[in-house]
């Protein structure tokens, strides 16, 4: 059974052998990816399971593998890999999200193919991580670890339901110390695309993680967490 019966927008190319998908109602608005890749095609998070994406995927060649950034990005993950019969690959804590399905957890890395991988980077969520692909000069596909901001520019982003917010800092340094500005030209987010203004991803992405102040960032999300704190702590006034 399909997601929906009516007619959605096709995948569009953001880069060369890339395409994203319409933002997935499942998955909170997020945004999935299409690595086409010498009929090895990753599909990072899950699309909207609807007979334009299924139709698009049989065209461009099916799906090997099917990567997961987090646990937000599941949605249809059953319908995909009985239709597609895709690995699917998720960090090891949030593997028991999919039972009875064929998945392949990792702990730290994976091997996504003969150019692609992944690397753990929690914060956002347990098992948050990312996949690189190092066509178009790298691209980071990164879930909703990195987002741009309403700039375009990359940031992580603390909301009521982050995993662990230094620890989401310190996987961005993880990043910055991996990458250079030769191996990292883009990001692909999987939300906040609309601030990206029709350019499909982040460009200059080394560059603009570089101009992060983390220690800012962390000490930004501190100051806010003892404020909250001190208002409620404060007694009731007497009346």
């Amino acid at each position: 059974m399909t997601q929906q019966s009516s007619v959605s927008k096709q995948p569009r190319p953001v880069l060369e052998n890339i395409f994203a998908f319409p933002p997935n109602r499942d998955t909170l608005g997020a945004t999935a990816y299409l690595i086409v890749e010498n009929q090895a095609n990753i599909l990072v998070d899950c699309p909207a399971w609807d007979e334009t994406n299924q139709a698009f995927l049989r065209e461009m060649g099916g799906v090997r593998l099917l990567f997961l950034t987090h646990r937000g990005a599941i949605g249809k993950v059953r319908e995909v890999q009985e239709a597609t019969g895709c690995d699917i690959s998720i960090q090891e804590q949030e593997a028991y999200l999919l039972p009875g399905l064929r998945v392949t957890a990792f702990e730290r890395e994976l091997s996504a193919g003969e150019n692609a991988f992944a690397f753990w980077t929690p914060g956002h969520s347990p098992g948050s991580s990312c996949l690189y692909y190092p066509g178009s000069g790298g691209v980071l596909f990164s879930g909703r670890h990195l987002i741009p901001d309403r700039s375009g520019a990359p940031v992580p982003q603390r909301t009521a339901k982050t995993f662990h917010w230094p620890r989401q800092i310190n996987s961005v340094k993880s990043i910055i110390d991996r990458f250079s500005s030769e191996t990292l030209q883009y990001i692909c987010p999987a939300a906040n695309t609309g601030f990206l203004r029709g350019k499909g991803a982040i460009d200059r992405a080394f560059e603009q993680l570089t101009n992060l102040d983390l220690t800012v960032c962390l000490q930004n999300q501190e100051h806010r967490a003892v404020e909250t704190a001190s208002i409620q702590a404060k007694p009731a006034s007497a009346g």
